[in-house]
């Protein structure tokens, strides 16, 4: 049942909105002078840091059994490693504001997914037709390109495509962390993840060698302190007051701050197969979330 939401946290979603889609515009900046796989551990390792501080401010208690930290590492590599590496490589072919248009599948994914691994969330007419949409969207987003050959473009979207059917598969996952506090869910991912990407990183860049200016500093504080960090504490906030439902509204706003702070500030231009494929991953989302089409039917 969905609950019904205040001023207050309809405020929440649209912060949350705007932050997740500044993570797209801080990327795009960082790319340019430094590499993916450094860009995420800089992101995950100080996000670590300051919800690890605010789990100890809070009071809060981290887990100490084994399997649980085996756990939130799955959960780091699925919600974290490997889409942030994805979508980091993924902008450095893409443009910001493409990238989060493609993100914005993950309810697609989702649906199509639970139906077939959990008993709870079967795929209904309505979430089929919602599916469709999705995907015609993303072909129409992709483009005819397509057809003459994978270029680094081409990589480009299907990298960003493949992290949003990993933020999937992890939500699922994470069902088992529900009798868990969710912000020291999200310090624990974090962690995992940083101890992922420690070694990962410097076996396959060099992170020291690389010469980042002040503008990539600040686009790397904003990602991890403001689109990581802080916008876990909100969107764990928000999931508990009102529901998993309600904060599936988020996906739809993600892609227009950061299509607003693409253009604006970062001089990218779309064509028209970017808002058409756009227009119809939106209708989708619309069929697969349900309520909209409820009320008009009242």
């Amino acid at each position: 049942m969905n609950k019904v939401m205040g001023v207050k946290l309809w405020c929440l979603i649209i912060i949350l909105s705007i932050i997740w889609g500044a993570s797209f515009f801080f990327v795009e900046i960082a790319v340019e002078r430094m590499t993916p796989l450094t860009i995420v551990l800089c992101r995950v390792g100080f996000a670590a840091f300051l919800l690890l501080g605010f789990v100890w401010f809070t009071g809060r208690k981290m887990p100490k059994k084994f399997g649980i930290w085996g756990a939130l590492l799955a959960l780091g590599a699925l919600n974290n490693v490997i889409p942030f590496s994805l979508i980091t490589w993924g902008q450095s072919h893409i443009d910001s504001s493409q990238a989060a248009i493609l993100n914005a599948t993950a309810p697609v994914f989702s649906v199509i997914l639970a139906h077939f691994l959990t008993k709870d969330e079967p795929l209904t007419k309505n979430r089929l037709i919602g599916v469709l949409f999705g995907w015609g969207g993303v072909a129409i987003l992709i483009g005819i390109d397509a057809l003459n050959g994978v270029g680094l473009k081409i990589a480009g979207q299907v990298a960003v495509l493949g992290a949003a059917l990993l933020y999937a598969f992890a939500a699922i996952f994470g069902r088992r962390f529900k009798e868990i506090d969710p912000v020291v869910v999200a310090a624990g991912m974090l962690t995992g993840s940083t101890i992922i990407m420690i070694p990962l990183t410097f076996m396959m860049e060099q992170p020291l060698s690389l010469n980042p200016t002040t503008g990539t500093w600040m686009a790397l504080f904003g990602l991890s302190a403001i689109s990581t960090a802080l916008a876990y504490i909100i969107y764990f906030y928000v999931l508990s007051k009102a529901g998993a439902t309600n904060i599936l509204l988020v996906t739809f706003l993600i892609p227009v701050s950061a299509i607003f702070l693409g253009m604006m500030v970062l001089g990218e231009s779309l064509r028209w197969n970017a808002f058409a494929g756009m227009a119809l991953i939106f209708t989708g989302l619309i069929f697969i979330d349900g309520r909209l089409l409820k009320r008009l039917k009242k």
